[in-house]
């Protein structure tokens, strides 16, 4: 549908419209008090959740252990009595992960905090060699010359940081001028690191590969205490760790100094090929009116250096729990009530993306989409994601959610689309009313997401269970709406880079394999 040509509207957050618990008791509408009291008071969360994060564990695409988590959805759903299947939705890149183990042999002994990118080759046992790095100065005609002597070493092909403490620590306690002091030796590290490896030109790691290097050491520090970020690496490169922060400044401190770092490294890793990827789809079937759709979502897929147990585990179970708090309680839902557990959507919304493709009758037919994919808070705001008229659908639906839940919800409507990067989009892009459970973002960004401390740990159940409850209940109201959301469309905000009003997301090509030769 054509976007609907009306002045810009930006509207304030607003405190939807709640009941309390007691007043939604004295309504009529006794589901709502049974979904509460499967959910609040017989939840299932803590034990789902430790069997998916501590059991099945790191979610990889392409990875044995996303595929047992598939498995184990399916067989947790037909276990409840809800019917569910996998549907493979294309292939990727195969990987076993092993034990990793990276040791400091020289100039002294150390155990090192070390993780294989993702789809890294292994190491075919120990190998030891020495940590190097390109001296500052190195000319073009020097190049194979440095290459041949780096032979059998380790290289450092990432700036170290100057100091690994939490930036939010030093503004708290640090003297102003030390703050900048650090920040301008940051940034001359950083530029001199570029200059370092400027002679080597584009393909410098194939050039170093060539040469016979032993691998790569990186680091990618997330800016808080103890914690990487740690994706994949580039196509077909060989074995890359990703250092701790200060295990990596370590090395370069050791190297740059001339004090002889050697490093011993075990990496087991096994590529598996081109593996089948999948979605889980489970299903309430609607009585009244089948072909049109709710659908609770969220990614299954993780990175694997932790457990991706707020990214996206809790996600996962939000809506798998809601799932079993519906099959309990309102088991012959109006509408069809979909969820969809996608895959890859870290490589790019693929699972999503592909579904929405190859499944254009539940786009049309949608009624409502409800995707959680941020973190171990509870939810605290709905956006209408510039519907013109879905806030009046989304303030109706939580005026039936009681007080203790919604009175901590935002409504924002229209809406400015302000975050575009979770499985929404990919039905979003497709004019289809798609909405976001959105949670309290800066730890999360700085702690969990991406990152090696992304574990079961972090999980606020209190939160998991809310979540969960509040799931149920937007898509038990959602499904009983007499009314289909419209899909008329506001102008978006400014965009301020470039003085004109936002896009509406676009769908992009569906990437289904690796694309790996």
């Amino acid at each position: 549908m054509g976007r609907c040509r009306v002045a810009l509207l930006i509207a304030p957050l607003v405190l939807v419209p709640s009941l309390s618990v007691a007043q939604t008791h004295r309504t009529d509408d006794s589901v709502i008090h049974r979904l509460w009291t499967e959910g609040m008071e017989r939840s299932r969360v803590e034990p789902l959740a430790q069997a998916l994060i501590d059991s099945i564990g790191p979610r990889l695409s392409g990875s044995p252990g996303y595929l047992a988590a598939t498995d184990w959805l399916v067989r947790t759903y037909e276990g409840w009595g809800v019917p569910a299947r996998r549907e493979q939705y294309g292939t990727w890149r195969g990987w076993r992960l092993g034990p990793v183990h990276a040791d400091l042999v020289a100039p002294r002994v150390q155990t090192l905090v070390a993780h294989l990118l993702a789809w890294s080759a292994g190491t075919s046992g120990p190998v030891e060699g020495d940590v190097v790095v390109p001296p500052e100065g190195l000319e073009p005609g020097d190049v194979d010359r440095w290459l041949a002597g780096a032979r059998g070493a380790w290289v450092l092909v990432s700036p170290p940081e100057a100091m690994c403490r939490a930036p939010q620590e030093l503004e708290r306690f640090a003297r102003p001028e030390t703050t900048a002091r650090l920040a301008d030796h940051q940034r001359s590290v950083e530029t001199g690191w570029r200059r370092r490896f400027a002679p080597f030109g584009p393909s410098l790691l194939a050039r170093f590969e060539a040469a016979g290097v032993a691998g790569f050491l990186t680091s990618n520090w997330s800016g808080g205490w103890g914690v990487n970020k740690v994706q994949s690496g580039p196509a077909m490169v060989g074995a890359m760790l990703d250092l701790s922060c200060e295990d990596y400044a370590l090395l370069a401190r050791l190297a740059e100094r001339n004090q002889g770092p050697r490093l011993r490294v075990d990496a087991t890793a096994e590529d598996l090929g081109e593996v089948a990827m999948f979605n889980v789809v489970a299903e309430l079937k609607g009585t009244a009116l089948p072909n049109e759709y709710v659908l609770l979502s969220a990614h299954l897929d993780s990175w694997h250096s932790a457990t991706g147990a707020t990214d996206n585990g809790t996600g996962t179970i939000t809506m798998l729990e809601a799932m079993r708090i519906l099959r309990a309680v309102y088991p012959n839902p109006r509408r069809t009530i979909l969820v969809g557990h996608w895959g890859g959507e870290e490589q790019g919304l693929i699972g999503s993306a592909a579904f929405a493709e190859d499944h254009p009758d539940v786009v049309e037919g949608l009624q409502a989409l409800f995707n959680q994919d941020n973190g171990t808070w509870r939810v605290d705001t709905l956006e209408a994601q510039g519907f013109a008229r879905a806030g009046e659908h989304l303030a109706r639906w939580m005026a039936l959610v009681p007080a203790e839940i919604a009175d901590h919800v935002s409504l924002s409507a229209p809406g400015a689309q302000a975050n575009t990067g979770s499985d929404h989009v990919s039905f979003l892009c497709r004019g289809a009313p798609a909405f976001r459970l959105q949670s309290a973002y800066p730890e999360y960004r700085q702690y969990t997401w991406h990152t090696n401390l992304d574990t079961y740990d972090k999980i606020v159940f209190d939160d998991l269970r809310e979540n969960a409850t509040l799931a149920a209940m937007l898509a038990y109201a959602a499904s009983e709406d007499p009314e289909r959301v419209p899909r008329d469309r506001v102008v978006l905000p400014i965009n301020p880079r470039t003085g004109q009003p936002r896009d509406w997301a676009r769908c992009g090509r569906v990437r289904r394999t690796s694309g790996r030769p």
